[in-house]
């Protein structure tokens, strides 16, 4: 019989709920629960494709010391004895963990309470203070806690939500979805969504801020200045929960709309009718991400929304708050056992005097951390100098995903010792390890994550451990057991983790604190095994029921008096650009790709949409840079550069531009978009700024572009034609190939067309030898053409052109696939393009269900004439609903070529 498994998508901090079947033969499919309060049975493209990426293809699966295959016994003794050592020989301050949002709350909080409680240093940092830890400042200094104040339903239930920093549409499409639905329930519902692009969430916006970067502190400090003048402040709430307030709008009592328009590049009307939709709807809820936290006055941003919500009174009730909507599927379970540099476990905090002597007792530990510890740049830093001699990376990649990404990688090569734990063999990261621990991955694991409305679900193991991967949580206790401190990790299971984080959480509370799930203290493994979704506070002794599911509406915060503070910031928007560097880069994610693609990079299906990496561009830009869509662009900063294709258009601003931030040195042959980045941080969180970043820009030089589909991986180090770029995806049947030829040396007789491309095709695309392709070379166009049968079976086909290869690439890929015994099919391979009885779907729109431009656009004249046509007749924008604005898009475009 099939057997199915409620789980947690390992995905976004949105925390869908996930149902697993796993048939008698062993194939797994996924669908969303419909009864997780987060989804209610909704799932995103990458949600919806889990299954497809928990092959075993690429796995870590045993041990390795020094690249050999070791036993874990041997892998662990040398962990510890040479933390040990070091420790014992420099101090602990010269040992760090780097772990991550995707570790689940039990491997959390075991490397939180051995390197804190046990070694005695507060270097372990996170991947989450480059995507949240200027939310948990300003909420700190504004809350006297990490405290997220409402819920998902407050979206649905506000009058106004104002997006900022947030493409909601394509990084938390489930919320982006009920959002949407929302507002169509109630069309009076008004959305503002303030960006520099226009994005996919600009669809359902009333009123779209294109705002330059870092503007959002003047737009918000205006916004506060605006409310005061209009007589809208809650008065009553400001006197008696609240203090600072005078201090804050004195600081941006200057800040008239003229001055607002000059600080962020908005017109005056735009800002005038965002003031008044904000003064004049009661329910506000204001939804940040990483465009307001990914910023060198990221903090000072959070405290200038919250500052508004505050002045209003407009929080911590239904239909009103700050919003911070994390990016990770466990960056708030890594807050709430103090996973970053800068706090203790419970959200206690690590300056406090008191709280560590809490968190000591509890723990009945031999020291404790008594100072912060190095924050994510600092700490890769202090390895490039070697402060630290010895690191332990947990479930990140952080050659590709930090700043100064050279830089990380040049400091972990000349590291005395590091170790990796991941599930991944080769990643850009483990090439740099002493030590490789093989990890269970999601399906394989047991556990808990947070979601960002503060909803604590489990994840479940449907999957058996692949060869010898073991939990995180495992991997470190064993670690702390012989560096001697074996009876505090001496845990049963996860259960006995989650059950001592759950009593820490409640240990001298009493209401002190926010977070506490103290009612969870004494949880058995049965329980534990079907423990069901549920938002904290949870105290002990309370009945799960009658606990609040927000937080402040009493007006109480948790500061020492019980008051909320204003934080008086000013205005503060660098200008980085210079006659150098003259290009705004701004870097992100895309709609089915995560993070550095170990997990999305598997599937074809999620590949589809985009192929390659690219760099967004105005169109006026690129003409003065001589680009045409499709080249190949150089993109240089002091700290690195990158090659990407040009994706030209009006979306993005002139002088600005976007790139994502997933490929790496597996996919791409330069496209670690990190490695441009500086860093610049905030000085009080320590987060990067990733999205304001001066560049310069150029058009690559090439000999000749090529596309390529393959059966085999391609093997770029076997290439014998020196390659200027190349990108790899997978693909239904194989892998594609983006490619340019670099161009001959000065001198060098002939051109790139005249060289060996069936040689080349044969070693690089792993073509058995002696195997002719059928094709030709055009001398007039510089057009060459190879595809190479074994039998009816295409095994792979070559596509060369001076310029950006023309080819119908979705249908060229799709006959790897196909039987060709007829030679016209031969010949329609050859040519890139099909015959007139075969359907070229064109590039993805809709990754859910493979649907193409051409399809939507054959649909289009047929009668299909809006989004819910399109969807009725095709499936498009039926399921995640992140492509509805492309659909909408093609829509308006084929309307008005009918129009001309």
């Amino acid at each position: 019989m099939p057997v199915e498994t409620k789980t947690t998508c390992p995905y976004c901090g949105v925390g869908c709920g996930v149902i697993a079947r796993v048939e008698e033969t062993g194939a797994v499919s996924v669908r969303g629960d419909p009864d997780h309060p987060a989804n209610f049975g909704r799932l995103c493209s990458k949600g919806s494709a889990l299954a497809e990426t928990i092959d075993l293809d690429g796995r870590l699966l045993t041990p390795e010391i020094a690249g050999a295959p070791a036993s874990w016994d041997a892998a662990l003794d040398l962990v510890a004895t040479t933390f040990a050592d070091t420790i014992r020989q420099h101090g602990p301050d010269s040992v760090a963990f780097y772990v991550s949002g995707q570790l689940l709350t039990e491997d959390y909080y075991v490397a939180n309470k051995l390197m804190k409680g046990f070694i005695g240093s507060a270097n372990i940092d996170t991947n989450s203070r480059l995507c949240m830890s200027s939310s948990v400042a300003g909420h700190r200094r504004a809350f006297g806690s990490d405290t997220v104040p409402g819920t998902y339903a407050d979206i649905e239930l506000a009058d106004l939500v104002v997006l900022t920093g947030s493409n909601l549409a394509w990084c938390h499409p489930v919320i982006y979805q009920r959002l949407a639905a929302a507002k169509a329930a109630r069309p009076e519902m008004n959305v503002v969504v303030i960006d520099p692009r226009r994005t996919a969430t600009s669809d359902i916006a009333d009123l779209h801020l294109s705002i330059l970067p870092d503007g959002d502190t003047a737009l918000f400090g205006g916004l506060l200045t605006d409310l005061a003048a209009r007589g809208k402040l809650d008065r009553t709430f400001i006197s008696d929960h609240t203090h600072g307030f005078d201090a804050a709008l004195s600081r941006v009592a200057h800040l008239g709309i003229p001055d607002v328009s000059e600080a962020t590049g908005l017109n005056a009307a735009d800002i005038a009718a965002f003031y008044s939709l904000f003064a004049t709807s009661e329910r506000v809820v204001t939804c940040y991400s990483q465009g307001v936290n990914q910023s060198s006055s990221g903090s000072d941003k959070v405290n200038a929304i919250i500052n508004c919500h505050l002045a209003t009174g407009r929080i911590g009730r239904p239909g009103m708050g700050p919003f911070s909507l994390t990016g990770q599927p466990n960056a708030m379970g890594g807050r709430e056992v103090g996973g970053l540099a800068n706090m203790l476990a419970a959200h206690m905090a690590i300056e406090s005097a008191e709280d560590r002597d809490t968190v000591q007792r509890f723990w009945q530990s031999p020291v404790i951390a008594d100072k912060q510890g190095l924050k994510a740049v600092d700490l890769f830093r202090a390895v490039a100098d070697g402060r630290v001699k010895a690191i332990w990376i947990m479930a990140t990649n952080p050659v590709v995903s930090m700043p100064e990404a050279d830089l990380v990688r040049a400091a972990l090569a000349a590291c005395p010792f590091v170790v990796v734990s991941d599930v991944i063999a080769e990643t850009d990261t483990t090439a740099h390890a002493h030590v490789l621990l093989p990890s269970l991955g999601w399906g394989e694991k047991h556990g808990t994550v947070t979601n960002s409305e503060r909803r604590l679900s489990r994840q479940r193991a449907f999957l058996s451990a692949p060869g010898e991967a073991k939990a995180d949580w495992w991997q470190m206790a064993e670690v702390a057991r012989r560096m001697g401190f074996g009876a505090a990790f001496d845990f049963a299971g996860p259960a006995a983790v989650f059950a001592e984080h759950a009593a820490l959480s409640g240990f001298e509370n009493e209401g002190r604190r926010d977070f506490d799930i103290g009612a969870h203290a004494d949880i058995t493994e049965d329980a534990y095994d079907v423990l069901a979704p549920f938002q904290w506070p949870q105290p002990a002794g309370v009945a799960p029921q009658m606990a609040d599911s927000r937080f402040f509406a009493d007006g109480r915060f948790y500061h020492p008096d019980g008051r909320a503070r204003f934080v008086a910031v000013a205005p503060a928007r660098e200008q980085r650009t210079t006659a150098a560097h003259p290009f705004a880069l701004n870097t992100g994610r895309i709609r089915d790709q995560w993070h550095t693609m170990t997990r999305t990079g598997k599937t074809a299906r999620l590949t589809a949409h985009f192929a390659e990496p690219f760099v967004e561009m105005h169109p006026d830009d690129a003409e003065a840079l001589g680009l045409t869509p499709a080249d190949l662009v150089v993109l240089e900063s002091p700290q690195g550069q990158a090659v990407l294709r040009a994706l030209v258009t009006p979306r993005q601003k002139p002088g600005h531009l976007f790139a994502p931030m997933h490929w790496n040195d597996q996919f791409a042959s330069a496209a670690r978009i990190d490695a441009l980045v500086p860093g610049r941080v905030d000085p009080v969180s320590g987060q990067p700024a990733s999205k304001h970043v001066a560049v310069k820009a150029a058009k690559l030089d090439v000999g000749l572009y090529g596309f390529a589909i393959s059966v085999e991986k391609p093997d770029i180090s076997r290439s014998s034609h020196p390659l200027a770029y190349h990108a790899l995806a997978r693909a239904i049947g194989g892998w594609r190939m983006e490619f340019a030829a670099a161009p001959l040396p000065l001198g060098e007789e002939g051109g790139m067309q005249d060289r060996d491309w069936t040689g080349w095709s044969v070693e690089t695309l792993g073509i058995p030898p002696g195997l002719e392709p059928l094709g030709y070379r055009d001398a007039v166009t510089g057009h060459i053409r190879l595809a190479f049968f074994d039998g009816e079976r295409l095994l792979a086909a070559v596509f060369l052109s001076p310029r950006p290869v023309a080819v119908a690439r979705n249908w060229a890929i799709a006959q790897l696939g196909a039987a060709h015994a007829d030679l016209r099919r031969r010949f329609a391979v050859v040519a890139g393009r099909p015959g007139a009885e075969a359907v070229d779907p064109g590039a993805t729109v809709c990754s859910c269900f493979n649907v193409g431009i051409n399809q939507i656009v054959t649909a289009a004249a047929g009668g299909c004439c809006t989004v819910e046509a399109i969807g009725k007749a095709l499936n498009a924008g039926t399921n995640c609903g992140s492509c509805r604005a492309e659909i909408r898009e093609i829509l308006n475009g084929t309307r008005i070529a009918a129009a001309e």
